[in-house]
């Protein structure tokens, strides 16, 4: 300690190094556990027993049509809790009706069943959800990104669909499982059947089950939706779309962890290009410490004790960074701030090895000085 504290500035630029390293390698599991964490917790939420029916193509590839009662049949299924259907129009929706027709802002606009909130366990952020009155009327309800591409944060304006002006009466809370949702102005049944020319085939119908019924009634759903052609049915769950997203983001994951360990290596030849200064420096110490009776494995030990202390030094203050630094993004996104115990053991472990390593070649230097050269040196 007393050889590191002769060299503080030296000394703190070579632990940077290994700082660095650790804290970019603590910093990307932490965040990538937190944003794990938070993808399980919303998952619990939400629930993975959530189906989706689309219809498929034609076997000549023409797209095919859901049959207008395939949420009625779906709900006659045993393990079947509750189902609904949304249906896409042909019109667009606008702010007014002076804004071009061919700005859409990528807004579907669709009919909506009145127990599709039930269904994706989506809720109404401002405003209220659509009822067996507002279904019947010009009323809309806007999904979370389509309120923010039309600039509406509030319940009460206008937007211009089809012909006519249609009176926003909700907007939805985001909906992680059905983002198709969140990009979508809603209308009732009726009401897209009366004023926006909708012919009544549904585009997608949503399905919840018992969690241990999921596999049985995904086999199921194309033969209830279509007898007939089942083959024109697609089945899909959401929760697969929102897994497969995690497993590409370990994959990512990896890739930085990669650049930290890049980084965690160039701090161990910090640490090794130190340890070798000192060595050439600190001759005459060496050669005085060998006269007045020190051993060669007790010159090893002290140098590679210090190389240790110093990997440690960088080790734990890229830990804590690398800790802050996940704790401070995983709050700013509202996820629950993860740093799993083995990443900090690990980090740690990984100082001592880069430390040994990095501290070995000069130790045994130091060693095999003789004392009358060491002592001759400058």
């Amino acid at each position: 300690m007393a050889g590191l504290r002769t060299r503080p500035a030296r000394v703190v630029l070579s632990a940077l190094g290994i700082a660095i390293g650790i804290a970019t390698m603590v910093a990307v599991i932490g965040i990538s556990s937190s944003s794990r964490e938070d993808l399980l917790r919303s998952l619990d939420a939400l629930g993975t027993n959530l189906l989706t029916v689309q219809p498929g193509q034609t076997l000549f590839g023409d797209d095919a049509k859901l049959p207008e009662g395939s949420a009625a049949m779906v709900r006659r299924i045993g393990p079947v809790t509750t189902a609904a259907a949304t249906g896409t129009t042909d019109v667009t929706i606008r702010r007014t009706d002076r804004v071009p027709t061919e700005v859409t802002g990528g807004i579907a606009v669709q009919a909506a069943e009145q127990d599709l909130l039930t269904t994706l366990r989506g809720s109404v952020r401002t405003g209220t959800w659509l009822n067996a009155a507002t279904a019947e009327q010009p009323a809309v309800v806007l999904g979370s990104v389509a309120a923010r591409r039309l600039g509406i944060e509030r319940t009460g304006v206008h937007v211009w669909m089809g012909d006519r002006w249609f009176s926003v009466i909700g907007i939805l809370a985001p909906m992680p499982l059905a983002p198709e949702i969140e990009r979508s102005a809603l209308v009732g049944w009726p009401s897209a059947e009366r004023y926006l020319g909708f012919d009544g085939h549904p585009t997608t119908v949503y399905e919840r089950s018992d969690d241990e019924a999921v596999q049985a009634v995904r086999a199921a759903l194309p033969r209830t939706v279509n007898p007939e052609n089942p083959d024109e049915v697609e089945v899909s769950r959401p929760s697969d779309a929102l897994e497969a997203k995690a497993a590409a983001a370990g994959a990512f994951t990896n890739l930085l962890l990669g650049l930290g360990a890049v980084a965690l290596l160039v701090g161990g030849v910090g640490v090794a290009n130190t340890m070798v200064i000192s060595v050439l420096e600190r001759r005459r110490e060496i050669g005085l410490r060998r006269s007045l009776g020190a051993t060669r494995g007790q010159v090893r030990v002290q140098f590679l004790a210090e190389s240790l202390l110093l990997s440690v030094l960088g080790g734990l203050t890229g830990t804590l960074l690398g800790a802050a630094t996940t704790t401070g993004y995983a709050l700013s996104r509202g996820w629950p701030a993860v740093v799993p115990p083995w990443a900090m053991a690990g980090a740690l472990g990984a100082t001592l090895v880069i430390g040994a390593l990095a501290g070995l070649y000069p130790a045994m230097r130091a060693a095999r000085l003789p004392p009358t050269v060491a002592l001759a040196g400058t």
